[in-house]
């Protein structure tokens, strides 16, 4: 899949749709999220704060290997940040992975707010399957727009 085709999937117009409605309730100095696909495209909360944690193209492939072998969510450290990942994917998508970095927070504090953690994960998880039906409605709706304007031609 080349560049132009990976930009037009669908998966790829899901994930930048998850992003904007997501990213957009995200409080200033809360948690910095990443949502990244499996090619490799990814969508951070905030481009200068996810810069300046600096994390490694390979730390985050071998967050995404711990994902797919089962291990979720992801908890893990790096340098005064806690890191934690998960798959994001909803019924019909496997949209890639969603990582949380939040900065200023040690694991014990990681562990004592994982409840919360999990909760915020299951709303992602939840905002994505809602855009995606939405996204089939929509479908749905314009293929009937097309059947009743091409009967309404065929008619007259």
């Amino acid at each position: 899949m080349n560049l132009h085709e990976s930009v037009l999937s669908p998966g790829f117009v899901l994930n930048e749709q998850i992003a904007r409605q997501v990213f957009e309730v995200l409080p200033e100095q809360g948690p910095i999220l990443l949502i990244t696909d499996k090619e490799g495209h990814s969508w951070p909360s905030d481009s200068d704060e996810y810069a300046k944690l600096n994390i490694s193209e390979q730390f985050l492939k071998e967050l995404c290997a711990k994902i797919d072998d089962g291990a979720e969510p992801v908890v893990t450290q790096i340098n005064d940040c806690s890191i934690v990942a998960a798959q994001l994917a909803t019924e019909r998508s496997n949209c890639g992975y969603v990582i949380f970095a939040l900065p200023q927070y040690g694991s014990e504090s990681t562990l004592i707010n994982m409840d919360l953690i999990e909760m915020l994960l299951s709303q992602l998880s939840l905002i994505a399957r809602l855009i995606e039906k939405n996204n089939l409605l929509y479908e749905v709706q314009m293929k009937h727009y097309r059947m009743c304007s091409q009967s309404e031609i065929a008619s007259n």
